[in-house]
């Protein structure tokens, strides 16, 4: 279907990946993976026509329709969410107007013998036969399901698409490209800006809708559940496993396993090849034996390991001071905004050492509810904070709230105080921000590095309430373990607002769900949760 042939990029006098080749085939779902800055997004691009590379081509016939998503949008419109959403089929508009125009010049034509009118014949023999094999689509009603699979509500639909954030955004974008049913989907990081509910939306989508895909993703849940092929870029290279992203870590192991055995194997030998060459370089008999082993070393191809990404994060949180055994009681809580209630009589109890998770649809007042916890907000009911509560708290858009214009190493001194001062250095290190790049400008960072450099923050004063609004989105897999396993081993109370189910799986014990303008609370864990979500929606639609 879409075939790379020895793609090889380069810039700057460096090579980022070379001679790189594979074939995309219908039904494939593939995981492109490899650490930051190995080529996957530049990769992607280039799969969809928006970038050139160095040399290599991509082929595929001419009919094939390619969609790609990008990480960050520059939306500026000024149509309706439906309207927006309707651009989806422009094309195939397009074609039934031309089909029309044609047939109307031809019926007001007599030159049956001349050139043009046996172009415009064959013009639209060709359109009608493209445009009569697409499936009938009743465009309202695919729109509208899309629309609310992707959580809108039916009121959006009207609303200018300038009045939603840019996570919203994104799905308008990610509704136009699944109602273009596109022959390949390409995908950056498709899961940031969606909730568990719209996720799990999408998978199904992906798994039973989409012909091919390609995607780029942190979210190993997202990523097992709907790829069965991984492609890793590493090192200027692809290795192309047919297995999903938890089978390919343990072949990926095996295989560099193996690679260090056949490395370790070559440089013993060189070694015994130097050792003869040196001991019998003067030896008359020994002219041609030593020879002949200097040319093979000339010649000899040196086998390569490939890269671990061996920069640790090491990450533990200071000792919590004790906190009262109910850092956090909610009695009859609720917050609107004149007619629109967010959430309304919302009671429950965090006991201390509690590690729960608020989820639920974008806009049901997770976020609503931690600002209230923060006294950032005015609301209906009490919300008490515990004796001795210490807050440490890690906002939705922490990350672009730092000073731009300020180094890595100011942005910490600014607000470390007492004997950590002394430990500013220690503490970027162990934040892979050692060295130069302590004296990187905030403005030049990635989204993980701007995220990592917000948890510093965190680190600075010891607290027993922890309070976190999305703090894996822009991290890297690896990076959100690190996370993981710190805050596992936090010994105060963890309220996570996540839509990372594998990050929540085995940290958070209790679930709180927003929807509906009600806060349930769940005595399972993520999964458990899902399972229980899942059979209620079942018995909604027997009945």
């Amino acid at each position: 279907m879409l075939t790379a042939d020895a793609l090889t990029v380069e810039f700057g006098g460096q090579t980022l990946f070379s001679d790189v080749s594979f074939v995309i085939n219908e039904k494939d779902r593939i995981a492109l993976m490899g650490k930051n800055g190995a080529g996957k997004s530049t990769l992607l691009k280039i799969l969809a026509g928006l970038r050139e590379p160095s040399r290599g081509k991509i082929s595929y016939p001419k009919e094939t329709v390619i969609a790609y998503l990008p990480q960050h949008l520059l939306l500026e419109d000024k149509l309706t969410v439906f309207e927006e959403t309707a651009t989806a089929f422009s094309a195939i508009n397009d074609m039934e107007k031309r089909i029309e125009a044609i047939n109307l010049e031809l019926s007001e034509r007599t030159d049956y013998e001349s050139d043009s009118y046996m172009q415009l014949i064959e013009e639209v023999s060709t359109l009608s036969e493209q445009f009569y094999s697409i499936e009938e689509i009743n465009y309202d009603a695919d729109i509208e399901k899309t629309l609310l699979g992707l959580g809108f509500k039916r009121e959006d639909f009207q609303r200018k698409t300038t009045e939603f954030s840019g996570g919203w955004r994104m799905r308008i974008e990610l509704a136009k490209i699944l109602l273009r049913r596109p022959d390949v989907i390409l995908l950056d990081e498709p899961t940031n800006h969606l909730d568990i509910e719209s996720i799990q939306w999408l998978e199904d989508f992906l798994i039973n809708s989409a012909k091919a895909v390609v995607v780029i993703s942190h979210d190993r849940a997202f990523v097992d559940n709907i790829t069965t092929r991984t492609i890793e870029v590493t090192m200027g290279r692809i290795y192309d496993y047919k297995a999903n992203y938890s089978h390919y870590l343990e072949l990926r192991k095996d295989r560099r396993a193996q690679q260090q055995k056949q490395f370790d194997e070559q440089q013993k030998m060189i070694a015994e090849t130097r050792e003869f060459i040196e001991r019998f370089k003067g030896t008359y008999s020994k002219t041609l034996q030593v020879q002949s082993r200097v040319k093979m070393l000339e010649k000899l191809e040196i086998l390569e390991v490939d890269e671990e990404d061996t920069s640790a994060l090491r990450l533990k949180f200071p000792p919590s001071p004790r906190s009262g055994n109910y850092p956090v009681i909610a009695e009859g809580v609720g917050k609107s905004y004149g007619e629109n209630t967010i959430f309304s009589n919302a009671n429950f109890m965090i006991e201390r050492g509690d590690k729960v998770a608020f989820v639920g649809k974008n806009g049901e007042g997770k976020s609503t509810m931690v600002k209230i916890m923060m006294q950032e907000m005015e609301h209906e009911g009490m919300l008490k904070l515990g004796h001795n509560v210490k807050i440490g708290y890690f906002a939705q858009n922490q990350a672009s709230l730092l000073d731009e214009n300020l180094t890595v190493f100011q942005t910490i001194d600014d607000v470390a105080e007492g004997d950590i001062r002394t430990k500013i250095k220690d503490l970027l290190g162990a934040f892979m921000f050692g060295g130069e790049n302590s004296f990187k400008k905030v403005k030049v960072l990635s989204g993980g590095e701007r995220t990592r450099l917000a948890m510093i923050k965190l680190l600075l004063e010891p607290v027993n309430l922890l309070i976190l609004d999305e703090p894996t989105n822009h991290l890297d897999m690896r990076t959100k373990d690190i996370l993981k396993q710190a805050l596992q081993e936090f010994d105060g109370t963890l309220i996570v607002v996540s839509h990372d189910r594998d990050f929540l799986d085995g940290l958070a014990s209790r679930v709180y769900e927003f929807g509906g303008g009600k806060v349930i609370p769940h005595l399972e864990d993520i999964y458990g949760f899902l399972q229980k979500k899942k059979m209620e929606s079942l018995k909604e639609i027997e009945r």
